[in-house]
This record gives structure tokens, sequence and C-alpha cells, in this order.
């Protein structure tokens, strides 16, 4: 069994691969400082496991997940961190990481995941899980009913793919002001994409799906 752990800080590779070679049988542990070094491992060897951390000097580790999941569709990756960020373990979570486990949590926290996910089961401690699952039900609570008209009217003209020009000659206002509030928009609706407001539009009933001739 391989398993790749991906860390930047040579104490935290050293222990836990130490960890996971004294206590699971027949493993080997291989470790990466960065991105570019694992991308280089990842390359050579195959890996039953990559335990990922989401804060890397270089890059993000989110980053390296997401490219990992793409190129290597079949991966296993097990995220960790010192920080407890809920939006960021979703954000993993969603982009196709198997499981969390802080790296304040103790060892047999860590073999419970490592197990669990080779098992090819997700793993979440009890309290991130709740944690995790509130904080979605905050995310679905999103209300368009709760914007203000000229908020209202910009997030329908992103939905309905206008452009920030469009938008703002159809309002007679200045692009800069379409921009601002789309800012407002992104932080006060949690949205990313305009792809977002599209499906948030359609969900809300505020936007139909087209229908096929």
């Amino acid at each position: 069994m391989n398993i790749l752990l991906v860390d930047d800080h040579s104490i935290v590779r050293e222990g836990f691969s130490s960890l996971l070679s004294s206590v699971l049988e027949n493993t080997s542990v291989s470790s990466a400082k960065s991105a570019h070094q694992a991308t280089q491992l990842l390359r050579k060897e195959t890996f039953d496991l990559i335990i990922l951390d989401i804060n890397l000097a270089s890059s993000s580790g989110l980053t390296l997940a997401e490219y990992i999941i793409q190129r290597w569709t079949s991966a296993k990756i097990l995220m960790f961190s010192m920080f407890d960020d809920i939006s960021i373990i979703d954000r993993a979570i969603k982009l196709g990481a198997m499981g969390y486990v802080s790296k304040q949590s103790e060892p047999e926290v860590l073999i419970n995941a490592v197990t669990a996910v080779l098992k090819g089961r997700r793993y979440l401690e009890h309290t991130t899980a709740i944690e995790l699952a509130t904080f979605n039900l905050s995310r679905s609570s999103r209300h368009l009913k709760d914007l203000t008209q000229r908020e209202l009217d910009i997030f329908m003209g992103v939905a309905r793919g206008q452009s920030r020009k469009d938008v703002a000659d159809s309002l007679s206002i200045s692009e800069k002001t379409v921009s601002n509030v789309i800012t407002q928009l992104k932080r006060k609706l949690d949205l990313q994409t305009n792809a977002e407001f599209v499906h948030l539009a359609i969900k809300q009933g505020y936007l139909k799906i087209p229908m096929e001739q």
C-alpha cells in the first residue's frame, strides 16, 4: 500500500510518515514538500492515498487537489490542516476530497481517517460533520427577496448572461457601479461564478430553464 504525504513542514512529514508506517502493515509512505514535488511523484508512481495539507507554502492545497482529481480521476485524497475553516473544508469536499482531519487531532483519528478513505469511505470527525452540515444549511437559506431592487436587477442581469456594460446601460448606471454591486452580491450570497448566479436564480424561481423544442 502506497501513501503520499504532501506537507511543507519537514517535522510533520517525518512524524506522520513514521506514525503511518508503524501502525499500518505493509505500508510505504512517500513524502513531498511542495505541489511541484508531489506531481512529479504522481507521474512516476501509483498511490493508494494522498494526504494533502491545505496550506502549502508555495501554492494552495485546494488547487493541487483539484489538479490531482482532474488528472488522476481515481485518486483518493485526505485533506488535513492546522486551521479548521469550515468554508475551506466545504470547498475541499466539493472538489472531491474524501475526508478532512485537523492536525490538532489525536494520532488515532488520522489512522481511522486513513483506514476509512482507503476502503472508499468518506471521513469527517463528528464535530466537523455537524459544522459542515450547519454551514451548508445556512448557505441554502440565501433568499433573493432580501436583496434591494437594484441588487436584484443587477443579479438578474448577470443570471441572464448580460455583460456588465449591458446591465449598466439598461439601468442607466455606470459599469463601475455594476461591478461594485456584483462584488457585494458575491459576498452577500456566497457566490463565486456567473454559473452560480444562474443556478440560484433557477432554484428560487426567478429564472426558468428553457425547454427544448
